[in-house]
């Protein structure tokens, strides 16, 4: 039998706003939240791969984890990936002591991970989380994928294993995702990390999507998830092919982040477009190309 997942829904990955001296700007943050939080959309990740999590340090993400919980009334999930297990624990203590719903963790990275090493990995690490985690799949970063069979196998043993975020450019994989774990558990979820995946991924069986373009549209993600249940399939296709001309934002300038921050800012005007990533600020004509997306 088949439960929904309690973190099904279109997820906003968010940005996390820098002032002009480039220190964490918990107002910028907290009006970013504001409007989030109308769009409909159902839960916010804070400090994923969008959020810079990597270039913040430990003592900037317990500050944004105490801080961001008041910011919202939504579900939110912490990414609490480190490549230093003690980090990930103090940081996952941080999110349960501040009432998130869930941490995320991606697999260990740098040094190459075979299968079993990944399946030792998850088990030691949820003996040492205090609540329900997602694990967080994008091998394009970490240099090891989670098979279908290894999740389906965690899935299993684990309960408070609840889901995966899952950020590979094929619809088999994630479709297979769906497919293995709900053999062992209905309400597993299983979301795809690609903005133009929500579709395919609802049709699959999945529970959704975690999408960097909610930072600039979320209204329109939420609009899809409602087509969704009411089963109107004419608004469902033009909201796809409206997602699908959008995810050209992702090839406009060096760097994906410091663009969608720089949408934001130009929509909006609730933060500035800093990134602490390096020669990405946009040119006149790429800040203009980025307004035409959006008209």
């Amino acid at each position: 039998m088949t439960t929904p997942s309690e973190f099904a829904g279109v997820w906003c990955p968010s940005v996390t706003p820098f002032d002009e001296k480039g220190a964490v700007d918990i107002e910028a943050l907290g009006r970013h939240f504001s409007r989030l939080n109308a769009s409909g959309i159902d839960t916010l990740l804070l400090m994923g791969s969008i959020g810079e999590f990597a270039s913040l340090t430990q003592q900037e993400r317990l500050f944004l984890i105490r801080e961001a919980r008041q910011l919202s009334p939504l579900k939110m999930v912490a990414n609490v990936s480190s490549t230093c297990m003690a980090d990930i624990v103090e940081l996952a203590d941080a999110a349960w002591k501040s009432g998130f719903d869930a941490v995320m963790v991606l697999p260990p990275y740098y040094y190459g991970q075979t299968q079993n090493q990944l399946l030792h990995y998850f088990e030691a690490l949820d003996q040492q989380l205090g609540g329900k985690w997602f694990a967080y799949n994008f091998p394009a970063r970490t240099g090891c994928d989670l098979t279908p069979a290894l999740i389906s196998e965690l899935a299993s043993k684990l309960p408070n294993f609840v889901g995966i975020k899952d950020t590979v450019d094929c619809l088999s994989h994630n479709r297979a995702l769906i497919e293995e774990t709900k053999k062992v558990r209905g309400d597993f979820a299983v979301l795809s990390g690609y903005d133009e995946y929500l579709l395919p991924n609802l049709l699959a069986g999945g529970s959704g999507v975690i999408s960097g373009l909610n930072n600039i549209v979320p209204e329109l993600f939420a609009s899809a998830k409602q087509a969704w249940r009411s089963g109107d399939l004419t608004e469902l296709v033009r909201i796809q092919q409206r997602i699908g001309k959008l995810m050209a934002i992702y090839t406009v300038g060096d760097d994906f982040v410091t663009t969608i921050k720089t949408a934001v800012s130009r929509r909006f005007d609730s933060m500035t477009s800093h990134s602490r990533n390096y020669g990405g600020a946009l040119s006149i004509e790429q800040c203009a190309a980025i307004d035409r997306l959006f008209e």
